[in-house]
């Protein structure tokens, strides 16, 4: 079994190791919402989003509460110190499209959130038909200091499955702006939903094979759930969508890290669906579960993260 920088008893990178590996003490992303749009939502390319986003972007509605920045990341810490003993914070500006404003706006916001005690870094959520030049370069400017990784919702990498979820942006254009962003220092997480309508395994190893070839530093992976209020729900209520089972589900993430280059940081293994939005399945509400199932399969597999990678192409950006 191969060992992952530092902890011998995972079977692949954790976002937690990597944070220890460079900081020393437990270290816990804050969750942002900084009152931004999207550019498919807001008429720019659509008003109707991705097929399975709800109204809030996956937003926790802080800043329609009144909540600043700051307001919203000391209530952070003071959960996240009691329950994790976290010393230190990464502030992760998650809802909606993270670098979709005025460049003036954007540097109060996260300017805002750096001066925030014990926050060492951003992770900033985003599409990537929405970054630009000088964006990067004002994240770039916090790299000497602070930790900084920006996070591009990809999703899939075939473009049927992008115009039918109607993402609003082609392979294509993720890949430019990879390609640019590989050229700073700025760390690299990439989004990819498992279960997507239409797509078989083959398909979404297809995905997992393209990402692991890009030199991107960390993946998150999500299952597709039915969210109330979205165009998937008409689908599943239609019987034109079936989501994944859980063993399903499983082993198809565990197929994916053993493609995956061992020094990518593996960030997120499922998400988070809230139960009042939740319409199917109704099993993705217990993710320790699902995640103690990837434990034991990759464990009765005798496998691991990079198993069957081809390259470890990128290398470890600390």
């Amino acid at each position: 079994m191969a060992l992952f920088l530092g902890d011998m008893n995972n079977r692949y990178f954790d976002l937690n190791t990597y944070y220890r590996n460079i900081f020393g003490c437990r270290v816990q992303k804050i969750t942002i919402d900084a009152g931004l749009s999207c550019p498919n939502r807001d008429g720019t390319i659509s008003t109707g989003g991705c097929i399975y986003c709800n109204s809030k972007g996956s937003g926790t509605g802080a800043y329609a509460k009144g909540l600043s920045i700051k307001d919203q990341l000391i209530k952070g810490k003071k959960a996240l110190s009691k329950r994790y003993k976290a010393k230190k914070f990464i502030a992760y500006f998650q809802s909606f499209s993270n670098t979709y404003a005025p460049f003036g706006k954007l540097k109060s916001l996260y300017d805002e959130a750096l001066a925030v005690d014990d926050v060492v870094g951003l992770s900033i959520g985003t599409r990537p038909d929405c970054v630009d030049k000088p964006v990067l370069e004002l994240l770039q400017s916090y790299e000497k200091n602070y930790l900084i990784w920006i996070e591009y919702g990809i999703q899939s990498v075939h473009d049927e499955t992008l115009a039918f979820i109607n993402r609003g942006h082609d392979f294509k254009c993720f890949k430019d702006i990879i390609d640019v962003t590989r050229n700073t220092d700025i760390k690299i997480c990439v989004h990819v939903i498992l279960g997507l309508p239409n797509e078989n395994k083959k398909q979404m190893l297809e995905t997992a094979k393209t990402i692991a070839g890009m030199g991107i530093d960390g993946i998150k992976l999500h299952l597709l759930y039915v969210v109330k209020g979205t165009k998937l729900e008409k689908l599943y209520n239609a019987g034109d969508y079936r989501c994944l089972e859980q063993q399903e589900y499983v082993n198809l993430v565990c197929d994916f890290l053993e493609l995956m280059p061992m020094n990518m940081v593996i960030q997120r293994l499922t998400g988070d669906p809230h139960y009042e939005e939740l319409v199917a399945p109704s099993w993705s509400l217990n993710k320790m579960e699902t995640l103690a199932l990837i434990k034991d399969t990759l464990e009765k597999r005798d496998s691991w993260q990079g198993k069957f990678a081809r390259c470890s192409y990128g290398s470890f950006r600390v």
